[in-house]
């Protein structure tokens, strides 16, 4: 049974920093490409960050270019989210998904599973 679970997400001031994490379990972890997205209510789906099964090649949304860094530990079978100098429209919920085959692109339909979320909200 293959799941992704997001943690990590909480409360941060502006310009803080925090990092999510997505655990994920059912399927071989290396084989798949690894995306975070985020949604704010009644907007649509964003891509975020995407990284290949091998994390050597990585993709990342203008608006978080040189912010935020995507990573993946194959030892704990996790995913990582590095975000740093969080801004208020940087709130959303966070999620992590999967896909097959290995180009990390940013399009929602592009993936098939996906985890339940973890809120994030950039306030002071």
């Amino acid at each position: 049974q293959w799941q992704l679970v997001e943690s990590g997400g909480g409360l941060v001031q502006p310009g803080g920093s925090l990092r999510l994490s997505c655990l994920v379990s059912g399927f071989p972890f290396d084989n798949y490409v690894i995306a975070w997205f985020r949604q704010v209510a009644g907007k649509e789906r964003e891509g975020v960050s995407s990284v290949s099964g091998s994390g050597q090649v990585t993709n990342h949304a203008d608006s978080v270019k040189g912010r935020f860094t995507i990573s993946r530990d194959s030892a704990k079978n996790t995913v990582y989210l590095q975000m740093n100098s969080l801004q208020s429209e940087d709130t959303a919920v966070y999620y992590c998904a999967a896909k097959y085959p290995d180009f990390p692109t940013l399009r929602v339909d592009d993936y098939d599973y996906w985890g339940q979320g973890t809120q994030v909200t950039v306030s002071s």
